[in-house]
């Protein structure tokens, strides 16, 4: 029987980006993209989570896209707009929990998984009332970057040694 240890560490699944999206600013729309630029210790380029000198644990968002359906009807919504969660990058594929801690590859981008991506109080705005209690623990992942590269839609997501 395999150790769990080894099993939490094990990741055979490959994923693959769905949708891009980036905020210039705090609170401004997100603008859906094809590809997007990712900078080693800021995050994606034109986002406004990208900020120079600042060591922050969230520089890019991702959200799992087998929990679009689940945050929709928790909200009483036919489907929900990638563009009304404010995550960085839509994937599937992958269990996005599963990397937290490790190391993964998109595109020719590195990224490692830092924890959990709590929702914010916009939630309530953007997705009606239980928007927030929708969102708890379908928010998503947020990553930092290891190396720089180009990300697009299509591409895939796998663990890296």
């Amino acid at each position: 029987m395999p150790d769990t240890n080894d099993l939490h560490d094990t990741v055979p699944q490959v994923g693959r980006v769905e949708w891009i999206g980036l905020a210039p600013e705090k609170q401004a729309p997100i603008e859906a993209v094809e590809s997007a630029t990712v900078d080693v210790g800021t995050g994606l380029v034109g986002d406004h989570h990208a900020t120079i000198g600042q060591a922050s644990q969230r520089q890019v968002t991702f959200i799992q896209s087998e929990h679009l359906p689940v945050i929709a009807s928790l909200c009483d919504l036919e489907s929900v707009d990638p563009t009304l969660l404010r995550r960085n990058v839509v994937i599937s594929g992958i269990n996005l929990l599963s990397l937290k801690k490790q190391r993964f590859a998109i595109g020719d981008a590195i990224f490692e998984g830092t924890g959990p991506c709590a929702p914010c109080s916009l939630m309530e705005q953007n997705l009606g009332p239980g928007g927030y209690q929708a969102m708890r623990g379908h928010g998503g992942l947020t990553a930092i970057v290891l190396q720089a590269g180009t990300i697009k839609l299509g591409d895939s997501i796998q663990v890296t040694d």
